[in-house]
């Protein structure tokens, strides 16, 4: 299962540049579009094929929650996705833990995960660790950028020795 999130994954806090060739990618402006989100055009429209390339259950682990799909999905080429219900969001967390963190343990019901967001600590892994009987990586995406390749290939990387190792 792999959780993702998307502000400050898919829809980085900075405008993302030109493509290599100079030609502009149409992500790297901030200008209002159909549904009046300036952010969305930094959405990168090659996410949804690269996410969909790895091996595992995509869900969404954002606020956006059924809006994901109707929104974000379309524009990077994924189909609509199951979505984690933040329900149980309620509970305080411990302190430093972030307040997605057991419902996402929750959701995995004791399977291995990937969890990419932007907010992720090392009190999150401990936490995960102590409560989560499986493999959980818990991979921080730089808000800034937004997911890149290298966070996709540390993913695929984690992803395989954990099939190597069944």
């Amino acid at each position: 299962m792999i959780f993702i999130d998307i502000d400050g994954v898919l829809i980085p806090l900075r405008a993302r540049p030109a493509g290599a060739d100079g030609r502009s990618s149409g992500r790297a402006g901030d200008g209002h579009d159909r549904d009046g989100n300036p952010l969305l055009d930094r959405l990168d429209p090659t996410d949804g094929r690269r996410l969909l390339a790895l091996p595992g259950e995509l869900v969404w682990a954002s606020t956006w929650m059924a809006d994901a799909n109707d929104v974000v999905a379309p524009r990077i080429g994924l189909p609509a996705l199951p979505v984690v219900d933040w329900s149980d969001a309620d509970e305080e967390p411990p302190r430093g833990v972030h307040w997605k963190t057991a419902s996402l343990a929750r959701w995995a019901a004791g399977s291995p995960f990937v969890w990419l967001d932007d907010e992720t600590t090392d009190a999150d892994r401990r936490w995960i660790a102590g409560h989560h009987p499986q493999p959980a990586l818990l991979h921080h995406v730089d808000p800034y950028l937004g997911l890149t390749d290298i966070d996709l290939a540390a993913v695929r990387r984690w992803l395989n020795r954990l099939h190597e190792a069944d």
